[in-house]
């Protein structure tokens, strides 16, 4: 009889590796279409209109994120869960902003600090799945 367990270093090695291949796929979506869209003349200021460029920057991310999870094999809840993180992090953010408790840096810079821990929840809440054992 043999068994097909995984190793404990083995899934915390896989589950690394996929964290950052997601950060990896996040950037290139952000660079890639936020290039596009400034060519083709939709880029937003962050300055002069940081909610829609947060926004617009967290689609981007998304959609870059959102394409390799679906072709890692993933479905659609867990993909939809990580895309939503990309927004989270603007939901207490943009009344300070509006209230001028913060600047538009501040934003760009805060909610990217808390993405990279929100995703390891999102992650660490479906571990099977992206320590390579559910797909």
């Amino acid at each position: 009889m043999t068994t097909t367990t995984t190793k404990p270093g083995r899934r915390w090695g896989k589950f690394a590796l996929h964290y950052v291949e997601m950060i990896i796929a996040m950037f290139v979506g952000m660079f890639a279409l936020g290039q596009l869209q400034s060519a083709v003349g939709l880029g937003v200021s962050h300055t002069g209109q940081p909610e829609l460029w947060y926004l617009s920057m967290a689609f981007n991310m998304s959609v870059g994120m959102a394409v390799w999870m679906r072709v890692r094999g993933h479905r659609w809840a867990p993909t939809l869960e990580m895309c939503a993180v990309m927004f989270a992090p603007a939901v207490p953010l943009f009344p300070l902003l509006w209230l001028g408790g913060i600047d538009s840096g501040t934003l760009m810079l805060v909610s990217h600090v808390v993405m990279f821990p929100l995703m390891l929840v999102a992650m660490l809440r479906r571990l099977d799945e992206y320590a390579g054992c559910a797909h």
